[in-house]
């Protein structure tokens, strides 16, 4: 018996969006009955541009039933931009969890929605990809869908792939192609030196990059007509100004704060500062 949450079991017993949209603008099938799993999924847009209407038809185990209902109630209201960022991750936190050994019905509806919107922007039935490996024959699962949930889901064994996509879940005679597969991608992942966290100024030192960014890069164009800035105080992200010279009292001393003094700041120091004249 599978450790189902009850928010799979929910949406097992009670699916949503079952059925089919007539004149769908995007719809793939992915799977097949072969494989015990297939999906039909497919989305409508409403007049703003988003998705008003998604619905599946699968046949499958209670997790690819959930998996596919819980899928509709993720992308309805959403662009087809924002859908398309949903990952097979996203949709198994959705229902809670979902067994190792389930995850591909996770990863099937995301090669779904994939090639629904696909479909959409093409007009294509199906997601071709040129040149591309197929590594399990048994479940017909390429190199590039291998990568994929590797480096999605943090793999490392033939068994998570497996639990994900099927491959390797057959005959076995692939089994050793997908580890160097997996090799390769965290081998690729671990050169990728992580990226440096940014050393964060103290107060002190803020304060002075603001002053050398107003002596640097505002004070040398106001001078040029005349006028002159003065730093007041600096409180949290508020930077307070003063204007001196043919710079007091213009009218345009606004747009001068906005796109002079506020412009040099962001870029040079933080853009969360807010600049105001006293």
């Amino acid at each position: 018996m599978w450790d189902y949450t009850d928010k799979v079991l929910d949406h097992f017993r009670h699916p949503r969006n079952v059925g089919a949209i007539e004149n769908p603008d995007g719809k793939a099938t992915v799977g097949s009955l072969a494989c015990g799993d297939a999906l039909t999924f497919m989305f409508k847009l409403g007049p703003d541009g988003r998705i008003a209407e998604a619905k599946f038809q699968t046949f499958g185990c209670a997790s690819a039933v959930a998996s596919s209902s819980a899928l509709t109630e993720m992308v309805i209201g959403k662009t087809v931009e924002e859908a398309e960022q949903i990952t097979n991750r996203e949709i198994a936190e959705y229902l809670g969890g979902l067994p190792d050994q389930k995850m591909h019905c996770s990863v099937m509806g995301r090669e779904a929605l994939e090639a629904a919107i696909h479909n959409y922007r093409t007009g294509e039935e199906n997601v071709v990809q040129v040149h591309d490996e197929i590594i399990c024959t048994c479940f017909g699962v390429s190199r590039s869908e291998i990568e994929r949930v590797t480096k999605e889901n943090g793999l490392h064994t033939v068994e998570e792939v497996t639990n994900f996509c099927k491959a390797g879940g057959g005959c076995g005679m692939c089994r050793d192609r997908i580890q160097e597969v997996i090799d390769e991608v965290n081998h690729q992942a671990a050169a990728v030196p992580a990226p440096k966290p940014e050393k964060k100024l103290t107060t002190l030192q803020r304060i002075k990059l603001i002053e050398q960014t107003l002596e640097e890069q505002v004070r040398p164009v106001l001078k040029k007509d005349g006028g002159d800035v003065e730093l007041v105080d600096v409180d949290g992200d508020t930077v307070k100004i003063s204007f001196r010279g043919m710079c007091a009292g213009c009218r345009s001393a606004a747009l001068t704060r906005d796109n002079l003094v506020a412009t040099a700041l962001h870029e040079f120091v933080d853009p969360a500062l807010h600049v105001e004249m006293v």
